[in-house]
C-alpha cells in the first residue's frame, strides 16, 4: 500500500472514531463525571422523554435515562434519572419530584425539590415521592366549562332584557297598574295618601331586616368563619365532621405523622393553609400504602376560647384532608378527621396547636363505621 494510501486510511479512521465519540458523549450526558440513580413513579408523565433535563433549584443537574411503563394497568410509570454526585446533599428522602413544561408549551423537564435537613440521604436507585403533573387538556375542559356557562348567563340577560324592554314600553303606554299610577298623577295622590300610615311600619321593617343583615355580615368576618366562607365554602357547620369519627381507637397506629400547626396555616386563629407541601411525605405513604384507615387529628393550644377552638380545629382537620384526597391517589372513604379542640401545651409550643396524621394498619375500623 503506498504511503498516501496509509494517510488516507488514518484520516477516515480518525474522523469515524470522532464522530462515534460525539453520539456517544451527546447521548449519555455526565458520561465522565460521577453520578448517582433516582427513581420517582407517575400516574401520567405529559409527553416527558428520555434524555430529558433534571432540574434541582431551577439548575440542570442531571438527565432522565429511562421511562418505564407499569406492568399492570393499575401500576404507575417509572422515571429513572441520573443526578450529579454533587446534588447527594441536597436531595433527601423527603424530596419531589414533579413535571414542569418551560413556558407554556415548551418541553418538559423533571424538577426535584431540596429535601429538609433532618431528612435521610438519598442512596443509589431510591425511589423518591412524586407530585401529578398539570395536565393541560384537563385545564382547557375546564375553560370550556366556563365559556359555556358564560354564554348561557349572556343568553338569560338577554332574555331578561327584552322583558324588561317589553314591561316598560307597556308602563309608557299607561297599561296595568303601575301605568296607571306613572301616567294619572291623581290616582297616584290618592295612592300616596293612603300609603302613609303603613311608611312607618315598613321602615321599622327595614330597620330590623338592616340589622339582621350586619349581624350576618359580622358573623361571616368572624375569625373562623371568615376563613370558610371566603376560601373553603363551608356554609353549613355539618360539612366540618361529615367525615370525623368520635374518637381514636386503641389500636397501635402504623405510622404517625406530626406536623406544628403554625407550619400548614397562615395564622393562629384561622384555617387558611400554607406550604401544604410539607404534607406530601404524608401523602405519599398514604398512596404507596395499603392501610385500614387514617385520622387527621388537630388541637390548639390550652388558651382561648372552647367552643371557637374546636370549630377551627375541625375546620383545619377538614383543609388538612381536602389537600391529601386531592393530590394523592387513595381510597378518601378510608381517610378521617378528628377535631379535638383544646390541647396541651408543650414547653416552648408556639400555642398554635399540632396536626397530627394517624394510619392504621389493615383490618382496624374506624370507631362509628
Amino acid at each position: 500500500m503506498s504511503r498516501a494510501a496509509r494517510v488516507g486510511a488514518f484520516i477516515i479512521a480518525t474522523l469515524a472514531i470522532l464522530a462515534v465519540g460525539i453520539f456517544i458523549i451527546g447521548s449519555r450526558q455526565y458520561l465522565l463525571s460521577p453520578t448517582y440513580r433516582l427513581k420517582a413513579q407517575f400516574a401520567n408523565v405529559v409527553g416527558l422523554d428520555s434524555g430529558a433535563e433534571v432540574r434541582i433549584g431551577g439548575v440542570h443537574t442531571g438527565t432522565v435515562r429511562e421511562i418505564d411503563l407499569p406492568s399492570e394497568p393499575a401500576g404507575k410509570i417509572t422515571v429513572l434519572m441520573d443526578l450529579q454526585r454533587s446534588t447527594h446533599n441536597i436531595v433527601k428522602q423527603d424530596s419531589i419530584a414533579s413535571i414542569e413544561t418551560e413556558g407554556l408549551l415548551g418541553n418538559q423537564y423533571v424538577a426535584i425539590s431540596f429535601g429538609s435537613g433532618h431528612a435521610q440521604n438519598v442512596k443509589d436507585n431510591d425511589t423518591i415521592g412524586s407530585e401529578a403533573p398539570l395536565i393541560m387538556a384537563d385545564l382547557m375542559k375546564k375553560a370550556d366549562g366556563i365559556l359555556d356557562t358564560s354564554q348561557e348567563a349572556l343568553n338569560n340577560v338577554t332574555v331578561v332584557a327584552a322583558n324588561l324592554s317589553s314591561i316598560s314600553g307597556k308602563i309608557n303606554q299607561g297599561q296595568g297598574t303601575i301605568g296607571a299610577l306613572v301616567n294619572d298623577k291623581k290616582l297616584y295622590t290618592q295612592l300616596d295618601e293612603t300609603t302613609v300610615g303603613l311608611r312607618d311600619t315598613v321602615s321599622h321593617a327595614q330597620i330590623g331586616v338592616t340589622a339582621f343583615q350586619e349581624n350576618m355580615e359580622a358573623i361571616k368576618q368572624n375569625f373562623l368563619l371568615r376563613g370558610f366562607y371566603k376560601r373553603r365554602g363551608y356554609e353549613d357547620s355539618s360539612d366540618l365532621a361529615k367525615n370525623e369519627i368520635p374518637q381514636l381507637p386503641e389500636t397501635t397506629p402504623l405510622k404517625t405523622f406530626t406536623f406544628e400547626s403554625k407550619e400548614l396555616f397562615e395564622k393562629a386563629d384561622t384555617a387558611k393553609p400554607k406550604n401544604q407541601k410539607s404534607l406530601r411525605a404524608a401523602g405519599q405513604f398514604l398512596a404507596d400504602t395499603e392501610f385500614g384507615f387514617a385520622v387527621v387529628v388537630v388541637s390548639t393550644g390550652a388558651t382561648g376560647d372552647a367552643q371557637k377552638d374546636l370549630v377551627l380545629t375541625q375546620a383545619r382537620a377538614m383543609v388538612v384532608r381536602d389537600y391529601l384526597v386531592d393530590s394523592f391517589s387513595f381510597d378518601d372513604t378510608q381517610l378521617k378527621t378528628l377535631g379535638l379542640g383544646k390541647g396541651k401545651s408543650a414547653a416552648g409550643d408556639s400555642g398554635w396547636g399540632t396536626v397530627e396524621i394517624f394510619v392504621y394498619p389493615l383490618g382496624t375500623h374506624a370507631p362509628g363505621d
